[in-house]
């Protein structure tokens, strides 16, 4: 593995990619069942009322906020699988480190989700580290943030995650 980043690598940085639209709106009934499946019983999921007064009308749990771009196995026109969080795995391709783990995972919520929107996402590359070795082997830190917005194109959120790029067969030696 090279010292040196590639240019195309330090290029991505601060650039927004993977640009999508969410294949379906958000809707109250994956709410009430992802809230009954931990027994949430808030009353800004569940009672109008409440919502309205409280959030101005029903919102989604800030936890679901990546839910709505989680790929389903199969959607119809759909020949490649669709990734999560592709821009983790371009990373690894291209800087041939075939394992990879999330190191630090962090959510900032802006504006709540509502049933009814449909939501859009963009991830950005932030930084890439030189080489490391650590325990599991020799690879690179990298940081990607990914923005979600609603339909009035409101920051709704910024999930930030370091992973590290590595190789095993390095570790060992």
């Amino acid at each position: 593995m090279s010292d040196e980043l590639p240019e195309d690598v330090i290029a991505l940085i601060d650039q927004t990619v993977h640009e999508e639209t969410a294949d379906f709106p958000v809707e109250r009934g994956y709410v009430w069942t992802a809230c009954a499946s931990v027994e949430n019983g808030n009353p800004l999921y569940w009672d109008e009322t409440a919502a309205a007064e409280i959030t101005g009308g029903p919102i989604a749990p800030p936890s679901m906020l990546s839910m709505w771009f989680r790929p389903h196995h199969w959607a119809p026109g759909r020949d490649e699988p669709k990734l999560p969080l592709q821009v983790h795995f371009d990373l690894k391709k291209r800087l041939n480190l075939p394992e990879a783990i999330i190191a630090e995972f962090t959510t900032v919520f802006h504006e709540p989700v509502r049933p009814g929107d449909v939501l859009t996402t963009c991830q950005r590359l932030r930084s890439v580290s030189p080489v490391k070795r650590t325990k599991l082997g020799r690879g690179r830190f990298w940081t990607i943030d990914v923005e979600y917005r609603n339909v009035r194109g409101e920051l709704c959120g910024v999930e930030s995650y370091t992973g590290f790029g590595y190789n095993r067969e390095e570790a060992a030696a």
